[in-house]
């Protein structure tokens, strides 16, 4: 299979959309989140989304070839939530690393049947490896502001078995998605990292993906774009990126300033424009796909696609529109040491 360092020097690459936004779709109800397995389970499972891919494998592998069919090149593991930290919500901390196991195997298996059917145009499993539900940076006690409601070590212990389930499923990528703490990023990182040199395998690309919150162009726990990309460059990203939080409108001046900075390729998945007053999002397929057209022909994105709200009409739109634009030329960097 075609190298994908080799595929974003020649073209833009697409990355799907919205999972939730889909799995949405289905009208799921408790016991459809259950299964025969969980089935006395003793807490509600209803929106854990991460377990469908244990109880309703065939939902999740029909998302993900509904947006193979739309032109993805890449789709995205239904893990966003998949680590013990995150799953002690509904006491589920046990299955973390079956989670990602599972995840992988039904975006794995979407993906090889698509490349099979096309070997020109080879399909890319990214690992979705979300920002917890608890942050290093910031205290949740207004009373108390050093308090921390977990430690370093335990975000990389969660991350290291989250990183285990989804190599081990197949994954081609690893995404460090919607950053909104840099701290809990760098423990990624971390975990990344000494889980490839502890088990003396090749190291799987990764892919870093921050979230400016609001119109100040900073991250949740108070970064600029320029300090969150400087945080991280030294992992040595395949790529640098923005999602969630903004839409396309909102996001451009901030990938055109990343764009401007970063050594690797950037990437670019907005979500429908902005909520409405019911949490929905109102912008078109046509509408996302004009605006993020507009950063190709500016050379600001070497991979696009979308986030909340987006679906595979979505992608589709923004796969046509920016298939004959020119991916961005990595810039000439004077300092090497950022």
């Amino acid at each position: 299979m075609q190298d994908i360092k080799e595929i974003l020097k020649e073209r833009i690459m697409i990355i799907d959309g919205a999972m939730g936004t889909m799995i949405q779709r289905y009208k799921l109800n408790e016991s459809d989140y259950r299964g025969e397995r969980f089935k006395d389970w003793h807490k509600d499972v209803k929106g854990n989304n991460d377990l469908l891919s244990i109880t309703q494998p065939e939902i999740i592998t029909s998302i993900h070839k509904q947006y193979l069919d739309a032109g993805a090149d890449i789709i995205e593991t239904n893990t966003f939530s998949s680590t013990s930290i995150a799953q002690a919500d509904y006491d589920m901390q046990s299955i973390a690393y079956e989670l990602n196991l599972a995840s992988a195997k039904c975006a794995r298996e979407a993906a090889d049947e698509y490349t099979l059917q096309n070997p020109s145009k080879p399909r890319f499993v990214a690992g979705a490896i979300g920002p917890l539900n608890k942050t290093l940076s910031l205290s949740p006690d207004v009373n108390n502001p050093g308090f921390r409601a977990v430690t370093f070590d335990e975000v990389v212990e969660a991350y290291t078995e989250q990183v285990q389930g989804l190599t081990e499923g197949g994954v081609d990528i690893l995404l460090i998605e919607t950053i909104f703490d840099t701290l809990n990023a760098k423990a990624a990182i971390f975990a990344i990292k000494e889980f490839f040199r502890k088990n003396n395998k090749t190291e799987l690309p990764i892919m870093i993906s921050g979230t400016i919150t609001d119109a100040s162009g900073r991250t949740l726990s108070g970064q600029t774009l320029e300090a969150f990309y400087i945080s991280v460059i030294h992992a040595n990203p395949l790529s640098i990126g923005l999602n969630c939080a903004l839409g396309a409108k909102e996001m451009r001046p901030h990938i055109e300033e990343l764009s401007a900075i970063a050594k690797c390729y950037t990437s670019a998945y907005p979500n429908a424009g902005l909520p409405n007053t019911f949490g929905e999002y109102d912008e078109q397929p046509h509408e996302t796909a004009h605006i993020i057209e507009d950063w190709a022909k500016e050379g600001f994105v070497n991979i696009v696609g979308g986030c909340c709200g987006t679906t595979p009409d979505h992608i589709k739109h923004i796969a046509d529109e920016i298939k004959n634009c020119k991916p961005r030329v990595l810039p000439a960097i004077a300092n090497p040491l950022i």
